[in-house]
């Protein structure tokens, strides 16, 4: 699938965890088919808001496997692949073609600092080989390490199968990359759809948020591409309280982002559960959380 045609919405699933410990995989799913009823133009998972880092290697596959079986192709999947080695992430690769995933999000390596030279030649291996167009994830803000417009450039020249891009900065940021690269990525920001309507301006194809308030995202997305301006701004504005709340950090948007999600599911709060390490949701937090998911309202239901 050629990256050109990819853009809009692809909310990012949490893993939501059991009593047990494990992923709960009833809620898992529940959350998918609340993404496909509310419109979403793709779903994402396995980032950072499915605490990927968290994850065992079979914990990894099972949410792919859980995801796609959910998504059955009625809209592309991407899946972020994690892992240390040039191995590691092509055997994923693989796995994700496997189950209908149509495009991949390349992670650094998690492994220490590794500069942009190495960076180049890590992600250029891997997308030589892979069966998907791939994406890289560079978001040095929250992962620590990144590329350079310039880099990029020489990313894509030498390795045509690089064709997206997940950022993870400000609109004026990603213009710039957008600018640099001369429009020969499908650019994808994230940080929950902050700025959401400018990105598109700046000309991201799409966004990749946490479920929160996905839906509303939805419609300021296709209300902006129908030329609907003022709509779209007045949607964004209904729901950025919600997103700045949540966004403070990664830390907050897993413990209070997923709560949000969980009610707008209906599900009550005592069954979310968290992996450590992670934030201890406080009173006024929750308190906070349940106002903003009764001004959402409820997931439209599937």
């Amino acid at each position: 699938m050629d990256g050109s045609a990819l853009g809009g919405i692809y909310p990012i699933v949490y893993a939501f965890f059991s009593a047990k410990g494990g992923l709960d995989e009833p809620l898992m799913r529940r959350q998918v088919r609340a993404c496909l009823a509310g419109g979403a133009h793709g779903i994402a998972c396995l980032g950072l808001a499915t605490e990927v880092g968290k994850l065992t290697a079979a914990e990894r596959r099972l949410v792919l496997e859980l995801v796609a079986g959910e998504v059955a192709g009625r809209v592309p999947l991407a899946v972020t692949v994690f892992g240390a080695t040039v191995e590691a992430q092509r055997a994923f690769i693989d796995a994700a073609a496997a189950a209908g995933a149509a495009w991949v999000i390349l992670q650094p390596p998690d492994v220490p600092r590794p500069d942009e030279a190495s960076l180049l030649r890590f992600f250029g291996r891997i997308a030589d080989a892979a069966a998907l167009p791939v994406a890289i994830q560079n978001a040095p803000q929250y992962l620590g390490v990144g590329l350079s417009p310039e880099r990029l450039v020489e990313l894509i020249d030498r390795h045509p199968n690089v064709r997206l891009l997940k950022g993870e900065g400000s609109a004026v940021e990603i213009e710039q990359v957008i600018g640099a690269t001369g429009g020969r990525l499908a650019v994808f920001n994230g940080r929950g759809g902050l700025e959401l309507t400018d990105n598109l301006r700046a000309g991201c194809a799409g966004l990749i948020p946490a479920p929160d308030c996905f839906d509303h995202q939805v419609r300021c997305v296709e209300a902006f591409r129908a030329g609907r301006i003022a709509e779209a701004e007045a949607i964004y504005r209904r729901i950025l309280p919600a997103i700045t709340f949540v966004m403070q950090s990664i830390p907050a948007l897993l413990c209070y982002g997923k709560r949000l999600t969980a009610l707008r599911l209906g599900v009550d709060l005592e069954a979310v559960r968290d992996r450590a390490p992670a934030l201890v949701p406080t009173a006024f937090g929750l308190e906070v959380t349940r106002r903003l998911a009764a001004e959402l309202g409820p997931y439209p239901e599937s």
